[in-house]
Parts: structure tokens; C-alpha cells; sequence
């Protein structure tokens, strides 16, 4: 699954430590997000949709066998 928080996080001008604490979650879940190496659940992926104020298709999308 591809990703753009990391693009998303610097719109903002926000670490990964102040993007994990604002959603309540470590700055190494942040790192494997960005660096797909982790999935967030649901519930992860609507809290950073919330916060940055636009929809979880704009985040995240599937690739290839995950279509």
C-alpha cells in the first residue's frame, strides 16, 4: 500500500514526534507508516484523515494484488 503522510506531514511543517503524539501513537509507527513497512488500522488511518483534514484515499492507496 503506498502512502503520502510523509509528503502531507511536511506540508504541515510537523515531525514525526509531533504527529505521533497529536494521534496518540509512537513516532516509530509513524516511521513504519511512512516507509510502508506497517499498515495502520482503521481507526489510525481516520484519526490522521481527521487531523489533516482531507480523506483517507487521499493518504493511502492499494497497489498492484491488493486491488
Amino acid at each position: 500500500m503506498k502512502n503520502r503522510l510523509k509528503v502531507e506531514r511536511a506540508i504541515l511543517n510537523i515531525t514525526q514526534e509531533e504527529l505521533a503524539q497529536k494521534i496518540g501513537v509512537s513516532r516509530q509507527t509513524i516511521n513504519s507508516i511512512e516507509t510502508n513497512r506497517f499498515v495502520p488500522s482503521t481507526v489510525l488511518a481516520l484519526k490522521l484523515s481527521k487531523l489533516f483534514g482531507k480523506s483517507v484515499n487521499d493518504f493511502f492507496e492499494l497497489e498492484g494484488d491488493e486491488k
